[in-house]
C-alpha cells in the first residue's frame, strides 16, 4: 500500500499527516480552516498542504496511493460526497472528487467520527479487537462501530448517533429537534450547561467562587473536573450523573453490537476515572453477564492523531477493494 495520506476537516482547522503501511504517523502539518472563503478556497489549501507534507517528507504524490478524508457531518462516502456540514456551510459538495482533481490521487471520504473510532480501532486502544464500539465526548456524543476491521453504517449511513437517543429524565431540548438527548448531558457543553444551571439555581460551589473571582469566564467541562478534584459535592454529582446516563446509553448500544472493546475518546473523556467509575458501574447493571465478561473498556490512545491515521488506514484499505473488483 505504501503511503496514505489522512486529513481531518473541521471547522476552525485542517490536519493532514503522512502514514505509512503500519499505521504510523510520520508527519503532520495544520492550518486554519477557513470555511468562510468557500469551499473550492479549502480544497486549494488542501492541495497545497498536500504538496507541503510531500515535499517535507522528500517523496511525490507518485509515492502515495490514497488520500483518506474525515469530515463533521453526513456523509455519502460511496459516492465521495459531503451531504451536509453545518460548521463547514457545505450541502452537497463533492468533496472526493474535488480533492482528487487537485491531486491526482485517488480520495475517499468519510464521517470524521467513524474516522476517528475506526484509528484506534486498526492502531491505537483497540488494535488486536475483532468487534470495537468506539465513543467520542466532546461538542457532542458519537459512536461508531468496526466488526471485523469493517465499519458498520447503516441505512443512510447514520448508525452511531448515540447521543440522539432521548432519555425521560433528562430535561434539555436537543439541536436536533428531539426533548432528553444524551448528549444535551453526556458531553463536554453538556457537563458545562449542568454545572451553570446548578449554579443559577442557588447551589453551593467551588465553582462560584471561581466564577466571581473572574467575571468575564465561563464554565468549562474542566472546571467541573478540577471541582470534583477538590471534592466538590455539586461537581462529583454532576459527574456521577453524567457517567451513570453513558452507562445506560452504552447498555443499549453493548447489547445491540455485542462488543468486545469499548474505546471513548473526545476532549471530556479527559475527566477519566471521574466520569468513567460510575459509567462502568451502571453499565455492569444494566447489561447481561454474557456481555460484560467480554468486555474491555479503554480511553483512546492517539487523541487527536486518531481521526489521521484511521482517514489515512480506511482509504487504503478501499483503495485496494476497487482493485480487486
Amino acid at each position: 500500500m505504501g503511503f496514505t495520506i489522512g486529513m481531518d476537516i473541521g471547522g476552525t482547522n485542517i490536519v493532514c499527516g503522512l502514514v505509512d503501511s503500519e499505521g504510523k504517523l510520520l508527519n503532520k502539518i495544520k492550518r486554519p480552516t477557513e470555511a468562510g472563503l468557500g469551499s473550492g478556497f479549502v480544497f486549494d489549501k488542501i492541495s497545497g498542504m498536500v504538496n507541503e507534507l510531500l515535499a517535507t517528507a522528500g517523496i511525490t504524490h507518485s509515492d502515495v496511493s490514497a488520500i483518506g478524508v474525515g469530515t463533521p457531518g453526513f456523509i455519502d462516502p460511496e459516492k465521495g460526497i459531503t451531504l451536509f456540514a453545518s460548521n463547514l456551510k457545505w450541502t452537497q459538495v463533492p468533496t472526493a472528487e474535488e480533492i482528487r482533481r487537485r491531486t491526482g490521487i485517488p480520495t475517499y471520504i468519510d464521517n470524521d467520527v467513524r474516522m476517528y473510532v475506526y484509528g484506534e480501532a486498526v492502531a491505537g486502544a483497540a488494535r488486536g479487537y475483532d468487534h470495537v464500539l468506539g465513543i467520542t465526548i466532546g461538542t457532542g456524543l458519537a459512536a461508531a462501530v468496526v466488526n471485523q476491521g469493517q465499519l458498520y453504517y447503516g441505512s443512510g449511513y447514520m448508525a452511531g448517533e448515540l447521543g440522539h437517543i432521548p432519555f425521560p429524565e433528562i430535561p434539555y431540548d436537543c439541536g436536533c429537534g428531539l426533548h432528553g438527548c444524551l448528549e444535551t448531558v453526556v458531553s463536554a457543553t453538556g457537563i458545562a450547561r449542568q454545572a451553570k444551571d446548578q449554579l443559577a439555581a442557588g447551589r453551593d460551589s467551588v465553582m462560584r467562587e471561581w466564577m466571581d473571582a473572574d467575571p468575564g469566564s465561563s464554565l468549562t467541562a474542566a472546571d467541573v473536573s478540577k471541582a470534583y478534584d477538590a471534592e466538590d459535592p455539586l461537581a462529583v454529582e454532576i459527574m456521577n450523573y453524567t457517567g451513570r446516563l453513558l452507562g445506560k446509553g452504552l447498555a443499549a448500544a453493548v447489547t445491540l453490537y455485542s462488543p468486545d472493546m469499548i474505546v471513548i475518546g473526545g476532549g471530556a473523556a479527559l475527566a477519566g476515572e471521574r466520569l468513567f467509575a460510575p459509567m462502568r458501574e451502571q453499565l455492569q447493571n444494566s447489561v447481561y453477564s454474557g456481555y460484560w465478561e467480554r468486555l474491555t473498556i479503554a480511553q483512546a490512545q492517539m487523541i487527536d492523531d486518531a481521526g489521521i491515521v484511521g482517514s489515512a488506514m480506511a482509504a487504503g484499505q478501499r483503495l485496494k477493494q476497487a482493485n480487486t473488483v
